[in-house]
């Protein structure tokens, strides 16, 4: 992976934020180099043309706000799995979400690979994620009285749509803007419009949906 400044830079680059917007300095150079492993393997099956160079090298450049979301989440997330210091995790995860207005916990256990387009505003909760996953603005994964969702491969939220409590989505499903999936279940191979209990949900062709949409999105 081709990244946009040096290690020493990305670091310096961190250790600023972490300073001036948390009055924290904290060292983080034992864990960054996992970090940008799982953001390489992340950003290699994106078809997503700005992480990539003209010459279609993986391409990571800090100061594009959704790569270093992604990277601030795989930084904190790497820290809390290899027993690092807690507080360490959930001050990257609150400079993620002044800077990038997202809410993605440290500990929650999101997709080896997903995509975000503009994701300020995302709420990434307690769900069971699978690879695939791929948001945009506004969207919410959460839970409803304690019970929380279970995802399968390859799920698009587009503009502020939300699934929550309990409801089971397939696999190659689509919600479209404001759809609200709330304690209900999604089959495989979906278009899903509207606000639970009264949504639209369209079958589609597992091949077709994966072209217009997932092939799309993802180097599959």
């Amino acid at each position: 992976m081709i990244i946009d400044i040096s290690i020493d830079e990305l670091l310096e680059l961190l250790g600023k934020q972490m300073d001036s917007l948390l009055g924290s300095k904290e060292d983080v150079r034992q864990w960054v180099m996992d970090a940008l492993g799982r953001l390489e393997f992340c950003l290699s099956k994106t078809s997503n043309k700005y992480y990539r160079n003209s010459n279609n090298d993986i391409f990571f450049d800090p100061f594009h706000s959704g790569q270093y979301s992604l990277f601030l989440y795989f930084l904190a997330n790497t820290i809390y799995k290899n027993g690092g210091d807690s507080v360490i995790s959930k001050k990257l995860y609150y400079l993620n979400k002044i800077l990038h207005s997202v809410d993605w916990y440290y500990e929650i256990e999101l997709p080896n690979y997903f995509g975000v387009e503009h994701p300020l505003g995302s709420v990434l909760g307690r769900a069971k994620y699978s690879d695939g996953l791929f948001i945009y603005q506004g969207c919410t994964i959460g839970g409803s009285g304690g019970i929380y969702p279970s995802l399968g491969k390859n799920v698009l939220l587009h503009s502020n749509a939300s699934i929550l409590g309990n409801s089971q989505i397939g696999d190659n499903v689509v919600l479209s803007t404001h759809t609200v999936v709330l304690n209900q279940d999604i089959p495989s191979n979906s278009l899903v419009f509207g606000i639970s209990p009264k949504l639209e949900i369209v079958n589609r062709n597992e091949e077709l949906i994966r072209i217009k949409y997932f092939d799309k999105l993802f180097v599959i």
